[in-house]
């Protein structure tokens, strides 16, 4: 189980980091710099971690599906990007994929 948890906070810790980043405009901006570099850290060693049970493969396609509508959320919230229709439906398309693996697939280290 804490495979899962270690998951989770990689992810949210990438998805702060990768805000951080665009506040950081080019690394130009001390704090949001250091906000977004120890961010990185975080989640790869958290990422490291659950590669000790969850298959590489199943572990990236969970990590970057979720980061990815994580991130676009929040460049919609926070930063005002704009989500087209298209893009929605392929979020909820990642999503799905992401359900279907967890709920179907034997190699996701259950």
């Amino acid at each position: 189980m804490m495979h899962w948890i270690y998951l989770f906070f990689a992810i949210v810790a990438e998805t702060i980091g990768t805000s951080a980043l665009k506040l950081s405009e080019g690394f130009t901006r001390f704090w949001p710099s250091v906000i977004a570099a120890s961010c990185f850290l975080v989640a790869l060693v958290l990422l490291s971690q659950v590669l000790r049970t969850i298959p590489v493969g199943v572990t990236y396609a969970i990590w970057s599906g979720l980061g990815i509508v994580l991130i676009a959320s929040i460049g919609w919230i926070a930063f005002g990007q704009k989500l087209d229709v298209p893009a929605v439906i392929g979020m909820a398309l990642i999503v799905t994929g992401i359900v279907v693996m967890q709920v179907f697939s034997r190699t996701t280290g259950h």
